[in-house]
């Protein structure tokens, strides 16, 4: 099977072109696939497949080989995939796990794209929680550097109220009006470069738990990402759009 591999600010996927339903993955093979040391490696796979209505389907699984809830950094490079195929020009709309999904391609080769609505922000004592397509639980520290991210976020990705499905975990920090950003997913149980669903997430809980506006600009490991949003009130956000780049890396053949 021919397969692509994408990256949207380092958080890297392997994609398939299965619009004739000639695919068939499972959790073993999926996790094979993801593998970084016996496998094409990867955070993610997905599938673009056809939709009634639609330009295409989006089906995404974690590199653990489930499928999981919307990928904002995935949803960003299956719109450039589209595009190579031939199948969109410079916009989409696309079915997600989430909903319905719009993108626009501009001519630097950014892609905004249109995440739905965020309600019930829950702000808490030292954190929030707030989902934004993903589940996401945000935590703001003094410096991004210095925290541990992989056990720090294992440890609250595990927490018995987030079983059975866990949450992915975000450490921020607030520099110069701007958001820093690292992400411990789960699904891939480690830190990945970035993480759109996270980003957008640390931009919203920041606008709703500080004074100011927070996030447009974001800086992860893997790269910048700008959220842009409308606060609508003190625990729901609309019009969320994340941009950032959608990057072909490489494709090839592999025995599935």
């Amino acid at each position: 099977m021919t397969f692509y591999k994408y990256h949207g600010a380092g958080n890297d996927f392997i994609l398939f072109d299965n619009r004739d339903g000639a695919i068939s993955v499972s959790t073993v093979k999926i996790a094979r696939l993801c593998n970084r040391h016996f496998g094409i490696g990867a955070d993610g796979l997905m599938l673009l497949e056809q939709a009634s209505g639609y330009d295409f389907r989006m089906v995404y699984y974690n590199s653990d080989g489930r499928e999981s809830t919307m990928c904002g950094n995935g949803g960003r490079c299956i719109v450039a995939f589209a595009k190579s195929l031939g199948i969109i020009h410079n916009q989409a709309l696309f079915l997600a796990i989430d909903g319905s999904h719009t993108a626009t391609i501009a001519d630097d080769g950014l892609i905004s794209l249109h995440m739905n609505d965020v309600a019930d922000i829950d702000i808490r004592t030292g954190h929030t929680i707030l989902n934004t397509g993903s589940p996401h639980y945000v935590l703001f520290v003094p410096d991004v550097s210095k925290t541990d991210v992989f056990n720090d976020g294992r440890r609250i990705r595990t927490q018995p109220q987030f079983q059975p499905d866990g949450i992915n975990v975000n450490f921020v920090q607030l520099h110069d009006g701007k958001l820093i950003v690292r992400t411990y997913e789960r699904g891939v149980e480690d830190e990945t470069l970035s993480c759109g669903t996270g980003v957008t997430a640390a931009a919203i809980a920041a606008t709703a738990r500080f004074e100011g506006i927070f996030g447009t600009d974001i800086e992860t490991p893997g790269g910048h990402l700008v959220v842009t949003f409308t606060k609508d009130t003190g625990t729901s956000a609309k019009d969320v759009v994340l941009t950032g780049p959608a990057e072909f890396v490489f494709k090839g053949d592999i025995g599935m």
